[in-house]
Parts: structure tokens; sequence; C-alpha cells
């Protein structure tokens, strides 16, 4: 099991979208020399009478429209992200 500080050295998402209780997490991944690899992770957020903040990977029925439009938004995001990636490359080559 990991403690706080292990968990403070990790990763963060480069990007997040979300719409009410739902989220998109984006992460970046170096994908050796084809540059970076995105994966998106969608997410609920729920808690438990006045407990704290919990996620669940898991989607009800009326998360899924939601959840929908945040991955295209998230994918939307990762395009033009990757274009912008790429555009800075050449410039950088020339």
């Amino acid at each position: 099991m990991e403690n706080d500080n292990a968990n403070s050295t990790k990763n963060k998402p480069v990007h997040e979208i979300r719409m009410g209780a739902i989220k998109c997490v984006v992460w970046a991944n170096k994908a050796g020399d084809n540059g970076v690899m995105y994966n998106v992770v969608p997410v609920r957020l729920y808690r438990i009478g006045d407990g704290d903040w919990n996620e669940t990977h898991s989607l009800g029925r009326d998360d899924l429209l939601v959840a929908a439009k945040l991955l295209d938004a998230a994918h939307t995001w990762i395009c033009e992200t990757e274009q912008s990636e790429r555009k800075s490359k050449r410039s950088q080559e020339s």
C-alpha cells in the first residue's frame, strides 16, 4: 500500500472535464519515439451523507449521456492538442 508522499510524486492528469458529478480525466503517457499517448478515464463522484467525496468508475443509466458528452469533449481536446504538438514540432525542425 502506498503512502501519501508516494501519491504526491505521481503524475497528474493533463486535463480534466467535469459536468455535474461526472468527469473525464485525461492522462498523458510517453510512447517512446511516437510522442505522447493520451488515455481518458471516466469517473463518477459521490459521497455518502456528509462524508468525504469518493470516486467510482461505475456509471449508472443517467450518467451515460453526460459521460458520452464528456468523452466527446475529451476526444476534441486530445485531437487539438496533438495537432498543436505536431505544428510546434514542425516549426522547431525548420
